[in-house]
């Protein structure tokens, strides 16, 4: 575990290296370097000992599925913490029926210790057929800044760089610790069940597919939706969808917490007339 969030640190770094010089060479006017040829890397997960290992001639037969959800809409509150609203109940119970449709045997489910998610996953729990009991709690996949973004954000540099040196290395072990193919006595495809957060989805999302992980903040999710990512056997993975929540009446989607204690139609939906 130790060695797992060392690597997870030096992984970050590197990171975080490569991307301030991308965002000041956007600050300086120069066009980022681009992209196109470079290999894509299937030994990506190979520092994960879960992971087959190719070196040692392993391989992997089976798919690994990595089902994200996040938190349904909640409230802030500095007397209670954030708790799911009556909007954010219903949410997560149209999640957890949509998930039920799909008749999945969940190999594992993972949630963040967070309470918006921990509320999220119990109303979601009661409509699959799988033991609470099992279910893996983790400071890892809570909520945080995990990169620093391209476009930059207005907040002010020096305390958002402060909140991405926190929470960077540990969103970047949770990645390294749920994201891999599978081990090569897995005969079978496997069924991994998230609930998290919307900043950690994003940011696990781009590293998965090897793209630039300071774009995160272009990517939005929707409260109670669902992200589906596939790791082959070969190290290739693909993204089934991100951020689906058309299983849900257009009236109940949301995507920004609330501090009004009343229920009001999201400013979009309110928008259409």
């Amino acid at each position: 575990m130790h060695n797992l969030r060392f690597r997870s640190l030096i992984t970050f770094t590197s990171l975080w290296l490569i991307g301030r010089q991308r965002s000041s060479c956007v600050e300086e006017g120069t066009a980022i370097g681009d992209t196109k040829g470079q290999a894509w890397n299937n030994d990506w997960d190979q520092g994960n000992p879960m992971a087959a290992q190719v070196s040692a001639g392993q391989k992997s037969k089976a798919s690994r599925h990595i089902i994200m959800v996040r938190h349904g809409h909640y409230k802030k509150s500095k007397a209670t913490g954030d708790q799911l609203t009556d909007l954010g109940r219903r949410q997560a119970k149209l999640t957890g029926k949509r998930l039920r449709e799909w008749n999945i045997s969940w190999d594992q489910v993972v949630v963040s210790t967070m309470t918006r998610a921990q509320q999220t996953s119990e109303i979601i729990l009661k409509e699959l057929n799988f033991d609470p009991r099992s279910v893996v709690h983790t400071d890892e996949l809570r909520e945080g800044a995990p990169y620093l973004a391209d476009p930059p954000s207005k907040a002010r540099r020096q305390k958002l760089e402060e909140s991405i040196r926190r929470d960077g290395p540990r969103i970047e072990a949770a990645f390294r610790r749920y994201f891999y193919r599978a081990p090569p006595d897995q005969e079978r495809e496997s069924f991994l069940l998230i609930v998290c957060h919307s900043n950690v989805i994003r940011y696990v999302i781009l590293r998965a597919l090897q793209l630039p992980p300071e774009a995160w903040t272009r990517l939005s999710l929707n409260h109670g939706s669902i992200t589906w990512l596939t790791v082959h056997p070969t190290g290739y993975v693909s993204l089934r969808f991100m951020g689906d929540s058309g299983f849900m009446p257009v009236q109940q989607i949301s995507s920004r917490c609330s501090r009004d204690s009343g229920l009001k139609p999201p400013k979009e939906i309110q928008n259409r007339g």
